[in-house]
């Protein structure tokens, strides 16, 4: 998987990328992230890529010069399989979203900032809007981070063990289950025996109520 980050803040995303699970994949040639500053297209020698509000208002909002250059630039080179514009208006990144983009090859991933990004752009070149959560961030690349890591752990080969991603909390709209590891007994609080039984079946059964009860006490939205 090829990742295209359009920012005009490229070093916020470079210690997220550069670490754990996300370093592992691009170390293994599962996934390719370049980061693009908006500034290397700025419209004059000052590095403008942004402007006042039409209208009036509060604000600044990027231009589309700089977005657009980058975008035909990069789509010259390769077809991309969605454009992604990080937006608290997008759509609320869930698992189910997670899988379906784990699934592309070539993404494109714009970083808003300030007031956002001029509404031409949306209509010509984004295909996804996608919100991490119901708050506002001072611009798209804390998003952006949090996409490319749940998307990438996705990706076969990531892992260590395939069947990591797939117990996952909200894989099957259930939240995970108690886990537990040695010691087997740690201040007076023990693992539940059934961990320790070696029955596979029944292991997996009392997980599967755990989960059930752990869904319901805290997301009881998911069971519906």
């Amino acid at each position: 998987m090829r990742i295209d980050i359009l920012t005009c803040l490229p070093e916020l995303l470079v210690s997220p990328f550069a670490h754990s699970i996300v370093k592992r994949a691009q170390d293994k040639g599962l996934a390719e992230i370049h980061l693009h500053q908006l500034r290397d297209k700025a419209i004059n020698k000052h590095g403008q890529i942004d402007d006042a509000v039409f209208g009036g208002g509060a604000g600044m909002v990027l231009r589309v010069e700089p977005i657009a250059a980058w975008i035909d630039e990069l789509q010259a080179q390769r077809p991309y399989d969605a454009i992604i514009y990080l937006t608290p208006d997008g759509e609320t990144l869930r698992q189910p979203l997670a899988n379906r983009l784990s699934l592309f090859q070539n993404i494109i991933m714009l970083c808003g900032h300030y007031k956002g990004i001029d509404e031409r752009i949306r209509s010509t070149y984004i295909t996804h809007e996608i919100s991490v959560g119901d708050y506002v961030l001072s611009g798209g690349e804390l998003g952006a981070a949090i996409l490319v890591d749940a998307v990438v752990r996705l990706l076969p080969g990531v892992l260590g063990n395939e069947e990591s991603a797939l117990s996952d909390s909200f894989q099957d709209d259930l939240l995970a289950p108690p886990v537990y590891t040695r010691p087997s007994e740690w201040r007076g609080q023990a693992v539940p025996e059934i961990l320790l039984s070696g029955n596979t079946p029944k292991i997996e059964e009392w997980r599967h109520e755990q989960a059930l009860a752990r869904t319901q006490a805290r997301r009881p939205d998911l069971l519906s």
